[in-house]
């Protein structure tokens, strides 16, 4: 089916009385037939429709020598069981400070992989383990054991990105009902929270969401508590997410992801099967239909 989450957001600041001076300047010099055909676009005419909460930046072809390589990084989600809500399961969100990377955001405990988190054969799936865990204790101070962490998405942005990551995406349950411990300076805020109930707020506009948050809350609601969540990720290969953000011929952006019809051929409106998240102004609405969530 078809999800809608968010509210309206208009895509473009308003600039009325600045647009409107400049047309009445214009009516002093132009011919009767110019000024009329200058008129008929309307003035608040945007040039793209975005989401607040697009990510992704300008679509504008990037040259092949100037892309950056992404910076490895990994998150992890912490789950805990709960008999306060529907689901049974709650995860960590932690608030980003504005200043930083995806300021303002919520987000799962995570950050880049540092020099140190590498064992010494230099396995990077060891290593994105041990930065998952100790920005988790570093963020909110809590333990977490990274062998026991699941691997279940790997993201990749396009190179229109400000900020590339490439991020490993792994899944543990917390045993211990320890107090979250936040710095303040990095992170503003925590909450234990429902995914669901997580969508709910976004889709109200009272908190904001990366797309790969989105999405990973949505795969959440579909698994109930835990073990059921943690188990479905272990019994299937983890999703691999090498983005593409194009614009449909409605000029709203859309992600799409690999099994999608577009993806290939970067064309949101080719007809077919759908992976992909419309990043459409009133609300991420995610299609899907070749990729078991």
């Amino acid at each position: 089916g078809v999800l809608r989450h968010g509210p309206l957001n208009p895509g473009w600041r308003r600039t009325d009385q600045r647009l409107m001076a400049n047309t009445y300047l214009q009516c002093l010099f132009l011919s009767p037939i110019s000024y009329i055909q200058q008129r008929s676009r309307p003035i608040n005419e945007p040039t793209d429709k975005t989401h607040r909460n697009d990510i992704y930046g300008d679509l504008a072809p990037v040259a092949a020598d100037s892309i950056a390589p992404p910076i490895p990084a990994a998150t992890v989600v912490m789950l805990r069981d709960v008999t306060t809500c529907a689901s049974g399961v709650e995860v960590l969100m932690l608030k980003k400070n504005s200043k930083i990377a995806f300021g303002g955001m919520w987000v799962f405990p995570g950050g880049r992989i540092d020099a140190e988190d590498y064992p010494p054969d230099g396995d990077l799936d060891v290593a994105a383990r041990n930065a998952a865990a100790r920005e988790t204790f570093e963020e909110a101070g809590l333990q977490a054991a990274a062998e026991d962490f699941v691997l279940f998405a790997h993201w990749t942005p396009p190179a229109t990105t400000p900020k590339r990551f490439a991020t490993w995406f792994f899944a543990t349950r917390v045993l211990v009902d320890s107090p979250v411990q936040i710095d303040g300076g990095e992170i503003l805020e925590h909450l234990w929270i429902d995914p669901a109930d997580a969508l709910a707020r976004h889709k109200a506009g009272e908190i904001d969401l990366a797309p790969p948050t989105w999405i990973t809350l949505h795969q959440l609601t579909l698994h109930g508590a835990s073990e059921s969540i943690l188990a479905h990720f272990q019994a299937n290969p983890h999703n691999v997410y090498a983005t593409r953000v194009v614009k449909n011929s409605a000029g709203v952006r859309v992600a799409l992801w690999a099994g999608d019809a577009g993806y290939g051929a970067a064309d949101a409106d080719v007809a077919g099967d759908r992976h992909r998240l419309v990043l459409a102004e009133d609300g991420f609405v995610f299609e899907n239909s070749v990729v078991r969530y």
